[in-house]
């Protein structure tokens, strides 16, 4: 993973929301302006603990999370088993799923190609947050 992305502080930048569309028969699009769409309003549960990083590789592509997608990632949120999560593994970070079994910490990928890393007493584990939200790169 590379870049941390700060959030701007105000002035957010509102989009247009269309509305509902037909997966069928198509409609005329203009006919549908609902309103103005903020998508921190949508995607930032937590603004003041919300930050956004960009994925290199392809270790969680099982949980739907692809090379250049956008996790925004929110540190309010519990880091339970089962979910995924930014770690710093002795200061190294990755995207990983938590597992907690029994008295050890696991971190799992979605990729079969990628092996499960298991955090034992010799190594640090500083989890950054919870991957609220995937962004998929076009």
């Amino acid at each position: 993973m590379k870049s941390v992305v700060q959030l701007p502080s105000s002035g957010a930048q509102l989009y247009p929301l269309l509305g509902r569309i037909a997966a069928g028969f198509p409609s005329p699009a203009t006919d549908h302006l609902d309103r103005r769409l903020d998508l921190n309003e949508h995607l930032l549960l937590h603004p003041q603990a919300t930050f956004f990083m960009r994925v290199k590789g392809d270790s969680m592509i099982g949980a739907g999370i692809h090379d250049g997608d956008l996790l925004i990632v929110d540190r309010s949120l519990e880091a339970t088993s089962g979910r995924v999560v930014v770690a710093a593994i002795d200061g190294e970070l990755t995207v990983k799923r938590l597992r907690r079994r029994g008295k050890h910490i696991v971190l799992q990928p979605e990729n079969p190609a990628y092996s499960e890393i298991t955090i034992g007493e010799d190594r640090t584990l500083d989890i950054w947050g919870v991957v609220a939200y995937v962004i998929h790169a076009p």
